[in-house]
């Protein structure tokens, strides 16, 4: 079955897509989780600076890995490289996208009984002492199974609808939508009396808690915010019009990443100092410390709701994209349909995101949830963008590699050495440190 490679129709939509596909559970509940636990401003000015150094380079890579090829993966290695050795790779990013697609489902159901609940009413007849149990009985009953189970039936109406009228209409949507909401939260976090005490802990860096390991998170923290590794960016940049210039996106989709981070510090932090909690509460903190402010906050049930439609957002967004990777993968491999590819990566993920979802109950020795977190993002993910860094840097053609970079956009040629020197020496080492760092 031969067939058109399909594109996106305009600059907003590639803009919109790839920035939902970066922005992500990444930016609002792991960054505020791992800056409060990490020193605040000081791992702020860390994980901004891995982004340029170590982020934008690596995105560059995997575009020109794409379009060029204008297939996904493992196809785009094989097309740059003319044969099946470095295939490898691209399997390893589908089975990351699988893994990823089976736990991440789980939490953005999460999101959605959040919602639901706020929507009732819900929400705020449960007391503060009782949320952490609250939770725990949720997340390990079958009611979690059913919520990631819409999850992921909201995903497939999106996926079998295609690139133009299903990933970039719905992105051109929900990612102006999850701006606009960071907004109004960081209006209202403003005026809240813990703002000042939130605000100075965000921005202002106490360089006496910079040690190896919070470096080592913030670079971690750049790589996974900005869904490195997994082909996401390759397969949605093989859709790329010539006309589109790739560094330019690439820093685009840089600076909008962080700046959503940084956004949901500013909506999260003055709020947590004004309610008397700790900013160094951990991986907890939108799921259990959150809902037990909005409970205390007049017209919590609204703000509760839309707090966790932006997580939803969020989430929907990065799990669209991390599905095109394995539905083009299908697509591009088998020769089938879009439609036959979307109902069976639907299908099989619907078993294994319930085997996920119940690693917090019956399966709990199993626990595959944490499993497949733990493969995907420290092993997968680092090792596939190492891969894409050095095949970019070293074994694709220079000159295919410049063409990309510099196909109809104007790019000095001292931005041109910075980017093709990062890939080449300083990713393979960053991603190399942080790929032990998550053995360790």
């Amino acid at each position: 079955m031969s067939h058109k490679r399909a594109q996106f129709g305009t600059k907003l939509g590639v803009i919109a897509a790839t920035v939902g596909s970066a922005v992500g559970l990444g930016n609002i509940w792991r960054f505020p989780y791992e800056c409060g636990t990490n020193g605040g401003g000081a791992f702020l000015l860390v994980y901004i600076a891995f982004v340029f150094l170590l982020g934008i380079p690596t995105i560059c890579a995997e575009f020109a890995l794409g379009r060029h090829s204008r297939k996904g993966m493992p196809g785009s290695f094989r097309i740059a490289s003319c044969n099946k050795r470095w295939d490898f790779l691209g399997y390893g990013a589908i089975l990351a996208a699988f893994m990823i697609l089976s736990f991440y489902s789980v939490v953005g159901g999460w999101t959605l009984d959040y919602i639901f609940d706020s929507c009732t009413g819900l929400f705020k007849q449960i007391p503060n002492s009782d949320r952490h149990q609250q939770f725990m009985n949720f997340v390990s009953g079958w009611r979690a199974v059913a919520w990631a189970i819409v999850f992921l039936i909201i995903n497939f109406v999106v996926m079998v609808r295609g690139v133009q009228k299903g990933i970039e209409k719905v992105s051109n949507v929900m990612t102006p939508l999850l701006f606009v909401i960071l907004i109004v939260f960081c209006v209202n976090s403003l005026f809240m009396p813990g703002a000042a005490k939130g605000l100075t802990f965000l921005f202002k860096p106490d360089f006496s808690k910079v040690t190896t390991d919070v470096v080592l998170r913030a670079l971690g923290q750049a790589f996974f915010s900005l869904s490195l590794g997994m082909g996401c960016l390759v397969t949605y940049s093989s859709y790329f019009s010539d006309n589109t210039p790739l560094i330019k996106t690439a820093f685009q989709i840089g600076i909008l990443d962080t700046l959503v981070a940084i956004l949901a510090g500013v909506v999260i932090f003055p709020a947590v100092f004004t309610y008397g909690m700790q900013p160094a509460e951990g991986p907890t903190l939108v799921f259990e410390v959150l809902p037990n402010i909005f409970h205390d906050m007049p017209g919590g049930n609204i703000w509760s709701f839309l707090f966790f439609l932006l997580l939803a957002l969020a989430s929907l967004t990065s799990i669209i994209s991390v599905s095109e990777v394995v539905v083009a993968f299908l697509c591009d491999e088998f020769k089938i349909t879009r439609k036959r590819a979307a109902i069976i990566v639907t299908a099989v993920t619907c078993v294994t995101a319930t085997l996920c979802s119940l690693s917090f109950g019956p399966l709990k020795s199993l626990n595959l949830f944490n499993l497949f977190d733990y493969i995907s993002a420290n092993i997968l993910m680092t090792l596939g963008g190492l891969g894409i860094c050095v095949f970019v840097g070293w074994r694709m053609k220079s000159e295919h590699f410049e063409q990309q970079m510099r196909l109809n956009s104007h790019v000095p040629g001292w931005l041109f050495s910075y980017i093709a020197g990062c890939i080449r020496y300083v990713c393979p080492v960053g991603i190399f440190i942080v790929f032990i760092a998550g053995l360790l």
